[in-house]
């Protein structure tokens, strides 16, 4: 399909000739048919004003006019001079079939006429004219309305033209600015006078070049962490299978360490695989959220950890009427993810209660560097102590995908994490 370009001001333009075209049609049949009964109305009038003063016989005078008289009386007809000019008739007794009632109009060979009809004792007295009058006060009507409808159409399409243009500069702006939004050394601050919806969409096209440009920033850095989480284990591999092979280390010491470091590199393989895992799931939406028991999903996670570190103190409490709703097997993740993260920084104590439907988890570790918060579920976004990991982003992309969300703050000791369920879209 082959498509008509065209751009904004030549369509507006075309709106503007097509609109004011309809509009003076518009003028041109329906003025003169709502102007005519109000015309109608004055000729009559007009007709009528001689009859009350004109006696049997018909001033001279009157025949000078647009109006043509005839009388009725004793079985006579008397009629004005001019009656051959206004009607042309031959026989003008054939007229008077045509005045059957007080006043009206008739058509006589394809003319209209206008008659008004007044009994005075034994007289009866006619008036009547052509359409003449009418033609007349139409065309006056049009001559003095179409020149100031057209100027006053013709200014408010010049301001709608230079609406337009206004419209189009900015428009431009706009492309310009969306045309350069991944170019970093293109700098263009669109700031418009009137605050409209355009300056609205301006910012908001800002806000989006700002937010890619961050996370261009973010997924650089990213790589880079990447690279040197996985660098690290892989240098620690290679030099002790080095040293391995210039026999400065034994098998039995070798070995161990390299087992160590696998471990690390797939355990961090296994977390990139979900956390892109996550996103298949959060596009597809196959998962299908139930009432999960959380309590058993704690305990079961608590078994995990409690051998690692056994000056941890785990303290549960739960409410009975608090609910959940997701899959066992991501609040499994969830509290993995959160456990593991906790057991590097608590000191004593951890702390996992549920209460009006939030799932509450504590640790008495150090507080979190008010510049790492914003960032902390960023994936391998530099941490506390200078660690990286996937554990609390794949922990904040598995609650997003039950429509949870976490919350994060600093106690006086320790750090308090909030799991709460996002509120329903309206």
């Amino acid at each position: 399909m082959k498509h008509f370009k065209c751009h904004l001001s030549r369509q507006l333009l075309l709106i503007i000739i097509a609109v004011f075209g309809i509009i003076f049609l518009f003028l041109g049949i329906l003025l003169p048919r709502v102007l005519i009964p109000v015309a109608e109305k004055n000729i009559y009038n007009y007709l009528k004003a001689p009859l009350s003063f004109v006696e049997k016989n018909i001033d001279k005078n009157l025949s000078q006019t647009q109006i043509a008289y005839l009388y009725k009386f004793d079985n006579s007809v008397v009629y004005s001079e001019n009656i051959d000019q206004i009607i042309g008739i031959k026989k003008v007794e054939d007229l008077l079939p045509y005045f059957k009632k007080e006043y009206g109009k008739f058509i006589y060979q394809r003319q209209v006429y206008y008659y008004y009809t007044l009994h005075n004792n034994d007289i009866t007295k006619i008036a009547f004219t052509n359409d003449k009058y009418i033609t007349q006060i139409r065309s006056d009507l049009l001559k003095a309305i179409l020149p100031v409808l057209f100027i006053s159409f013709a200014s408010v399409a010049c301001i709608l033209i230079l609406w337009s243009g206004v419209i189009v500069k900015k428009i431009e702006k706009l492309k310009l600015k969306i045309d350069h939004i991944d170019d970093n050394d293109y700098q263009q601050n669109i700031d418009f006078f009137v605050d409209d919806e355009i300056k609205s969409l301006a910012y908001a096209i800002e806000d989006m070049r700002i937010s890619l440009k961050n996370q261009e920033e973010i997924r650089n850095q990213m790589y880079q962490n990447i690279s040197h989480d996985f660098k690290t284990p892989l240098t620690v591999i290679k030099s002790y299978v080095e040293a391995y092979e210039d026999d400065v280390e034994e098998a039995s010491t070798v070995l161990p360490v390299i087992k160590e470091q696998t471990e690390k590199l797939e355990q961090k393989v296994h977390s990139l695989l979900y956390l892109n895992k996550l996103d298949y799931l959060k596009d597809i939406k196959t998962d299908e959220k139930v009432l999960v028991d959380l309590p058993s999903i704690v305990d079961e996670a608590i078994k995990k950890f409690k051998f690692q570190r056994k000056d941890i103190k785990f303290i549960t409490s739960f409410d009975k009427t608090s609910k959940f709703y997701g899959t066992t097997e991501h609040f499994e993740t969830i509290l993995d993810n959160l456990l593991q993260n906790f057991m590097r920084y608590a000191s004593t104590t951890i702390k996992i209660t549920t209460k009006n439907n939030r799932l509450i988890l504590y640790n008495d570790g150090p507080n979190i560097d008010a510049d790492l918060l914003d960032g902390i579920f960023i994936p391998f976004r530099k941490g506390i102590k200078g660690e990286f990991g996937l554990g609390l982003s794949i922990v904040k992309k598995t609650l997003n995908l039950m429509n949870y969300d976490i919350h994060v703050k600093n106690e006086k000791k320790g750090v308090t994490f909030t799991i709460f369920r996002k509120p329903n879209k309206k």
